[in-house]
Parts: structure tokens; sequence; C-alpha cells
């Protein structure tokens, strides 16, 4: 039976990775919207190739650009930010939404709001609005499929299980590239250094949160939300070799965890096939091969991104708002070469407390807000740097 899908990011690395799967089995499948933030002529030709219905491009200034690349193809083409939303909301069977930072927040919730299953690759849309989203998904009947690899592991290892009995849940980080550098090696890190990834291939911004840990702070936070158990139940552990993705501790003193290659097109690929299952093209796991996986309890004095992290989710209201909307302008900066690595987490830690007394978002009109008065705060704080 062949399913719909539109990917709201289709340019990046989910999106890739989800358009290699549907390559495989193009006949399983037909693409109604594809969308990128500008890349036209990437765009269109990905458009071309997947027959879709639409492409949509973020920034309206790509859009005349994107309609030359389509020529004479006959889809569609529309630009700029409410085009995205309505992208989100055309009727599809799956919604993979993949568009990267608080851009992503409106289109994540059309595609909520339309009620079908979403594929969440978004992980500000939980972090800097999961009261608002998870009270959306409620509302409209909507499924979220988590797409991380760590919270699609807890989502698999608790198939056929009560989440009354689970004791713990833990995501396992890999440490990133400097997991065994020293303090000075870390406030000497480079942007290219930082993105380096030992072991997956992801874009820049999320490889300087995985090099900070802030990435697996940021995925607590998303977990919190995800799987109601509460935030003492949910803990962090480094293994560096990113074989297995999380861990679901029960009642009985039984652990599931789940593992597999560090691809992205293995956990895209259940949320995809949900409830079911689907081929990929990853080799079967090789455990004589690689001989040891390692564990080793967070380092938050060196890498102290995830204690603030926690201290965000505790606090609730508008907290994870401000630090991601901080983390993301500290990124950006550090990236440019305008401030230090070690930077990045003292900037977000200034920015929460100068938004302490903020009062917790109730619409997603108020986490805009609030996430662009934290922006303006963390490039103030850096003009100070």
């Amino acid at each position: 039976m062949t399913r719909s899908i539109s990917i709201l990011g289709a340019t990046g690395s989910v999106g890739s990775s989800t358009l290699d799967l549907i390559r495989r089995n193009r006949d399983a499948w037909k693409v109604v919207a594809l969308t990128a933030n500008c890349s036209a002529s990437e765009l269109a030709k990905l458009a071309i190739e997947f027959s879709a219905e639409i492409a949509v491009v973020g920034d309206e200034a790509c859009l005349g650009d994107l309609r030359e690349a389509l020529g004479a193809s006959g889809i569609a083409a529309a630009g700029g930010a409410s085009a995205l939303v309505e992208a989100a909301a055309r009727p599809a069977d799956v919604i993979v939404a993949a568009i990267v930072g608080c851009a992503g927040l409106r289109p994540t919730m059309a595609a909520i709001e339309r009620g079908g299953s979403v594929a969440l690759a978004n992980k500000e849309a939980l972090v800097s609005a999961g009261d608002v989203m998870t009270a959306a998904v409620a509302q409209h009947g909507a499924t979220l499929l988590p797409v991380d690899s760590e919270h699609n592991a807890i989502f698999q290892c608790l198939q056929g299980n009560r989440i009354e009995d689970v004791r713990r849940i833990t995501l396992t980080a890999s440490g990133g590239p400097f997991r065994t550098k020293s303090q000075a090696a870390l406030d000497a890190a480079t942007p290219k250094q930082a993105v380096a990834h030992p072991n997956w291939d992801m874009g820049a911004k999320i490889s300087v949160d995985s090099a900070t840990m802030m990435n697996k702070g940021l995925e607590l936070i998303e977990a919190h939300h995800l799987f109601p158990v509460g935030l003492s139940k949910l803990d962090i552990v480094v293994h560096p070799q990113s074989v297995i993705h999380s861990m679901v501790e029960y009642r009985d003193g039984s652990t599931l965890a789940q593992l597999g290659p560090s691809d992205m097109r293995v956990p895209i690929a259940s949320a995809l096939a949900w409830p079911e299952r689907m081929d990929t093209p990853m080799s079967p796991l090789d455990l004589p091969a690689l001989g040891t996986l390692t564990f080793e309890a967070p380092d938050e004095t060196r890498f102290p991104a995830t204690r603030v992290a926690r201290e965000a989710a505790e606090a609730g209201g508008g907290a994870p708002c401000v630090l991601n909307a901080a983390n993301e302008i500290a990124v950006a900066r550090f990236l440019a070469d305008g401030c230090k690595f070690t930077d990045i987490v003292t900037i977000n830690e200034t920015v929460l407390e100068r938004h302490s007394d903020d009062p917790a978002p109730q619409s997603l009109d108020d986490v805009m807000m609030l996430d662009e008065k934290a922006r303006a705060s963390a490039r103030a704080v850096l003009e100070t740097i």
C-alpha cells in the first residue's frame, strides 16, 4: 500500500536520510511536499526526482531561483514562512518535521494540528514549546513518532510495556570529539574541531551541541515531555561507541536497550514504518567485531551543559525556551569565530539568569516572543565578551 509523506527540511541530514530510504522503496511512497530554507537548485532536483506536488523555500528571496530550477516540471513552488506552514498542513500519512531550530516551530505545530502522524526530528519543538506542543497533540489526536536516535530507542524499548512500570530511562551520549580533552584544550577548541564528530554525520550546529554536551541536555528536556516518568527517572551516561542508543529499566530489574549502527536511517525507518518494520541498507550489527562497549558518568565540570539543561527543565516555564534560544545564538557566534567554545554554556547560564522571572508561555505566540527576547539577551551578553 502506497503511503503519502511530506518532509519539512528535505535538504538537511535527516531529510536526506529519509529520502534515501524512500528512494530504495519508491513504490511504497508518494511525496507530497518537500521544503528547505533556500538551497533552491538542490530542492528542485529532489522535488523532480520524487515527483513532489509542491516544493517550498522558507526564504522567500529564493523563490525565483526555485521556480527557475523547477522549469516545466509542473511542480508547484512557494516561499516564505506562511508557505512552510501551509505545506505542513497538507494531507499526508506522515509528516517528517526536520527543520532545524525555532524556524521549525510553526510548521511542526501545523503538522500536529493536522492530527496525523508526525515524525519529529526538530527537538526545539519540545524543548522550547513542550507544554504547548504536547497539549496540541492531545487536543488534535496527533501521533508523535520520535526520530532522534535516543528518543526513538526509548520509544522502541517501551513497546508492549507500561510507562508506570519504568524505574529509569537512560539516554546515552557519545561524549563528542572532546570527551578526553583537557580543560585547556576545550578553551582553545576551534569550530573545525568541534564539528568533527567521531561517530555521527550531522550538521554544524548539532555537532557543536554534541561537543558541548548541550545536545544531550536538550534531549533530556525533550525526553521529559515525550516520556512522562519525571525528571528524577531520567539519566545520562556517556557511551563512546554509540552502539546502544538508550535504555529503559523496569521495576522488576530488567533493562531493555536498543542497539544499532550510528546511522540516522535506522531511527527514521523505525518512525516511518511504525507500527511495523521496513528494510534499510544497514549491515547487521557485528558484536564480536565491536569487542567492547564502555560507559562513563558525564563529567559536568568540563561539560556543564547537561547540568544547566536539567536545571532549566526543573525550573520549567519558559526556562527551556530561553536556554535553547541562547544556545542557538552562542553556537552561531562560536562557528563564526566570535567567541570561545567554553563561552557557549557560560552565555546560556547568564541569559537563563536574566530571564528567571519571565512568565511561562501559554501559546506558541508566547514561545516565539520569549525566544526573540532570549536571543536579544544572548546577543547583548556576547557584546560583553
